[in-house]
Order: C-alpha cells, then sequence, then structure tokens
C-alpha cells in the first residue's frame, strides 16, 4: 500500500501539469498579443522614403521627406490625382497652365518657407505636397514624425464613419496575435473599409491601415467629405447656334482664289477652315497661306474662318516639337499673332499620326494655346479620331475642358493601303460619337462627315489598291459604267461593284442618302454641330442632307 501512494501522487502531478500546459497553450491562443508593429516595415519604408497611400491603398511608388516636407513624385501625381502638372525633362521646367496664365518654376523655385517647390533626384521630380494641394482638389493628410512616415491621400465623397464604443488596439491583421500598429481610445472615430465577421478593416485618425474587432464599434454611419478646393474655370469660345463647317483644301496661294466658286455650292454653312498653316520642322515654324482678302470675303457672306495647322511634313517630329516648353511658346505666339493678324475667327488643330509620346506634350500644347485664344475670343478647335485604345492618348477628356470644340473625323474606317470596306458606315459614325461623348460634352461635340468615297480595285493577284473619289466624281462614275447600287442597311449606304477582265471594283457609295442617315445621329445626340471633308467634292444634294432644320 505504501508503494502504491507515491505513484499515485506522481501521476496526479503528471495529470496536473497536462492539464496546466494545455490550458496556458488554450489562454495563449486567445490572449491579444501587446507586441508592437514596426511602422517602417508596415509601410515599407526606410530612410527619407515616404510611403504614398491613395483612397487607402499602399502605392508601389514613394515619396520623400526633406527640408522639412513631403515631396511626392510628379508621375504618380499625373497618373492618380493631377495630370496638369507638366515636367520639361528638356529644358528642367515644370509648368503648370491654368485657363488665364502660365505658372513656371525649376528647382531653384522656393516656397513660402523658402523650401525648394520640387527636387530633381534619381531621374524622378519630386513636388512639394503644398504645390500640389494648391492646384488638385483631393484631401491630404501626412504623418511625418518617427518611423513609418507616410502621406494619406484621398478623393473626396462618402465614407463610412464608425465610433469607438470600447478602448481597443488597431492591429496589422485580423487576429488577436497580430501585431499592434496604435491604440484607439473610446469615443475615436475610425473610418470603415471593409467589414469581416468579427474584425473589421478601418483607418485610424493617426493614419493607420489595419483591424480592429467588431465588437469595439458602434455602427457605421455614412458621412460626406467635402473640401473648400475653388476648381479653375475653362470659358470657352462658342457661337451661338449649329455649326455646319466646310474644310477648304488650300495648298497654295493661287488656291485662296477658289474661294468663291467652292463656297457659292454650299449651303447653310457658317464656317470655312482653309488649310493654311503647315508645320515645317522642329522649331515651331510653319508655312503660311493665309490671306486678308479671303477672310474679307468669307466674313462679307457671313462666315467665320478656323484656320487650320497640320504635322504633315516628313520634316516634323511632334512629339519633339511639343516637347520644349520655348519651341511650344514660340509656335503660340507665332498662331496668335497670325490670327490677329488676319483677323481669323479662330484656329482649327489637325494633327495625326502622333505617336504614344507625343500624348502629354500635345495636351499641353492644347492647353497653352488655349489661353491667349480664350483672352482673345479665338475659337480653338482640335480634330481628332474616332476613339480607339490606341489613340487614347489625345486625351479626349481633356480636350473636352480646354478647347472649344472637337471635331471626330468620321471617316476613314476603312482607308487607302488597307482591307477594303466603307470609308464611314453608319455603326463606325453611331459608335464613335457615342464613344466621344464618354469624355466630351455634348455642346462641344462636331461629328465630320466624308463628301468623298473610295473606289477599290482587287487586282487578278488578288492585290488591292483604292483611289478617294468625290461624292460627284462618283456618280459619273456609276452612271459610265452602269454599275447596279444596292441599298445596304448595316452600313447605310449603297454599294456596288463591276467585274472585269482584269479583277473586280467595288464601291461604298457616300450620297445624299447616307449622309442623311449621319445627320440624323448627329441631330439625336444634339451635337453642336457637322463638319465635312471636304469642299469640292460634294454635289447641291449632298448639303440638302446635312442641314439642320
Amino acid at each position: 500500500m505504501r508503494k502504491v501512494v507515491p505513484v499515485l501522487v506522481a501521476v496526479g502531478l503528471i495529470i496536473l501539469i497536462a492539464v496546466g500546459v494545455v490550458g496556458f497553450q488554450v489562454l495563449d491562443r486567445y490572449m491579444p498579443t501587446k507586441e508592437r508593429a514596426d511602422l517602417a516595415e508596415v509601410y515599407d519604408v526606410s530612410g527619407d522614403e515616404t510611403a504614398i497611400l491613395y483612397n487607402y491603398e499602399r502605392q508601389e511608388q514613394t515619396g520623400i521627406y526633406e527640408n522639412g516636407q513631403t515631396y511626392l513624385p510628379v508621375s504618380w501625381v499625373n497618373d492618380h490625382i493631377n495630370e496638369r502638372f507638366y515636367w520639361d525633362s528638356t529644358e528642367d521646367l515644370l509648368v503648370y497652365a491654368l485657363p488665364d496664365q502660365i505658372v513656371y518654376a525649376d528647382a531653384e523655385t522656393k516656397g513660402a518657407n523658402g523650401a525648394p517647390l520640387l527636387l530633381v533626384k534619381d531621374e524622378e521630380v519630386y513636388l512639394t505636397l503644398g504645390l500640389i494641394a494648391n492646384y488638385t482638389d483631393v484631401q491630404i493628410q501626412t504623418f511625418d514624425s518617427g518611423d513609418g512616415r507616410r502621406v494619406l491621400i484621398n478623393d473626396w465623397g462618402t465614407r463610412n464613419i464608425a465610433r469607438v464604443k470600447k478602448a481597443g488596439s488597431l492591429r496589422v491583421k485580423g487576429g488577436v496575435k497580430s501585431k499592434i500598429l496604435t491604440d484607439l481610445a473610446k469615443d475615436d472615430t475610425v473610418t470603415v473599409l471593409d467589414t469581416m465577421e468579427k474584425w473589421s478593416k478601418v483607418a485610424s485618425s493617426d493614419g493607420n491601415i489595419g483591424y480592429v474587432e467588431n465588437k469595439r464599434l458602434a455602427a457605421a454611419e455614412s458621412q460626406k467629405f467635402s473640401g473648400n478646393f475653388t476648381a479653375p474655370v475653362y470659358k470657352n469660345t462658342s457661337m451661338s447656334g449649329k455649326i455646319v463647317l466646310g474644310w477648304h483644301q488650300v495648298t497654295s496661294q493661287d488656291g485662296n482664289n477658289t474661294f468663291d466658286s467652292i463656297v457659292a455650292k454650299t449651303k447653310g454653312m457658317n464656317v470655312i477652315s482653309p488649310t493654311w498653316f503647315s508645320l515645317t520642322g522642329n522649331n515651331g515654324n510653319y508655312r503660311s497661306l493665309a490671306s486678308k482678302d479671303y477672310v474679307a470675303k468669307a466674313h462679307a457672306k457671313g462666315l467665320q474662318v478656323w484656320a487650320l495647322i497640320d504635322n504633315f511634313s516628313a520634316d516634323v517630329q511632334t512629339e519633339t516639337l511639343l516637347a520644349s516648353t520655348s519651341t511650344r511658346r514660340k509656335l503660340i505666339d507665332s498662331l496668335i499673332a497670325d490670327a490677329e493678324k488676319y483677323d481669323l475667327d479662330g484656329l482649327n488643330l489637325d494633327f495625326e499620326s502622333l505617336k504614344t509620346e507625343a500624348g502629354v506634350h500635345y495636351i499641353e500644347f492644347i492647353r497653352e494655346l488655349s489661353i491667349p485664344c480664350r483672352q482673345k475670343g479665338i475659337v480653338l478647335s482640335v480634330d481628332n479620331y474616332v476613339p480607339a485604345r490606341y489613340n487614347s492618348f489625345y486625351n479626349l477628356k481633356e480636350q473636352g475642358i480646354v478647347a472649344d470644340y472637337v471635331i471626330m473625323m468620321g471617316y476613314d474606317e476603312h482607308f487607302a493601303g488597307g482591307e477594303s470596306g466603307s470609308v464611314s458606315s453608319i455603326s463606325y459614325v453611331k459608335n464613335g460619337i457615342s464613344g466621344m461623348l464618354e469624355d466630351v460634352p455634348k455642346e462641344k461635340l462636331i461629328n465630320a462627315v466624308p463628301f468623298y468615297t473610295r473606289l477599290w480595285i482587287e487586282a487578278g493577284d488578288g492585290s488591292i489598291t483604292s483611289k478617294a473619289m468625290g461624292i460627284a466624281d462618283a456618280k459619273k462614275w456609276v452612271d459610265n459604267n452602269q454599275v447596279e447600287l444596292t441599298w445596304q442597311a448595316d452600313t447605310a449606304q449603297y454599294y456596288g461593284e463591276k467585274q472585269t477582265n482584269d479583277g473586280a471594283w467595288f464601291l461604298w457609295m457616300e450620297e445624299e442618302r447616307s449622309l442623311k442617315e449621319k445627320m440624323n445621329v448627329v441631330r439625336q445626340n444634339d451635337l453642336a454641330g457637322v463638319a465635312c471633308w471636304k469642299l469640292g467634292f460634294e454635289d447641291s444634294a449632298a448639303w440638302d442632307s446635312i442641314q439642320w432644320n
């Protein structure tokens, strides 16, 4: 018996120890950790780096902390909150085009606190938060003391706000074993970003984003947040009624002498756009065919004159020309001087075949040109392709703000060197206008229609060529060749073809009926007007089809 007692005692001790161990493990599992997180590690910053959290999401790029303030990379600013900060890397100059003036800054420009407004480091340009805030309608909060420097940038709008009803900890992740970011006191408020079964992702008032237990929060309430930023107003110069514009292709001074005969064929036209100005190189110079007599004749007939400038010369690399602030300034000054010299009513930009890298420079050029046009009452219109993914860098949205009119060239659906087909089918026009209206107000949008078609020639070897024909000439060709035309509902055009010993001819006709269909789309969308390429290609019936009344 005496031997049994020690054994029982030992067994009991073992059981007690086992129970204690298990109990401790269970308790430890549910016991919240008091370990604090390393904020620099959480926000992935070191040294003078500053994390950027946009709409509470950590951004890949970082800012820097220097001169007692935070700077953000201009590339990030452009991509996310304000595309109008333009950095000229050729002249090391920051440019900001306002509706009535251009603001410039360089590495030597100081702010009110005596610190530089911008820094150039490692091929990146950084802007001070104060400069950004002056021109950008966002909420900016900085937390730049201690470790884990960060700046929170948020769009204004509605957010879900909850009161902390029971003090607790904001943790890196959901779970009591996750490290603590910050302490939450009773009656603190947090922004609720996401709610799960037991935890919510929130942003605290001290700029931390983490997780808190739902039981510690009162019910969230929706609140609207807004700032006191005054957005710039881009006033526009516009005509009182609907626009009917005709482009007049002028390739020499003698071409101006065709004004009377060209205009005599028109009906209801109130704007004529002669192709007078052509860039000649990358230095901002251009060839001019402008004529005071031409303008005087046009005005006498009640026509506004919007002189066109193009970039068609092979000697022009538009991305190079427009990348220089001084060259843009030279070009703009010359255009405005000529507009005043010749008493022009407007300017029409026809910059085509731009490379992707030209986009940011092109829209800056439009912004800057719009300023003197706005000040002097000169109408600024811009020609554009039908919108597509590959030409999105033309930046229709910004054009729709700063320019007076945006013109969609609703033709060249099929073009020389490509597959045969319609120059401008009705679906092409409808889809194009629909796409344009996503970015451009209807009161600024003009749809351009073709006064031409293409005759497609398919040789016996299967090769395809084409030639452009005006409406009048196309009708003559159909008659002379006794081609039977059939109306196609899907294109809203007449189609004709002819087989020959050498191959086949194909034609999708542009004429009064197809133009009526296009004009109906323009009316249905209540657009600002219609434009026509080009004068001299049409017959009288074409003008009857594009009248507004």
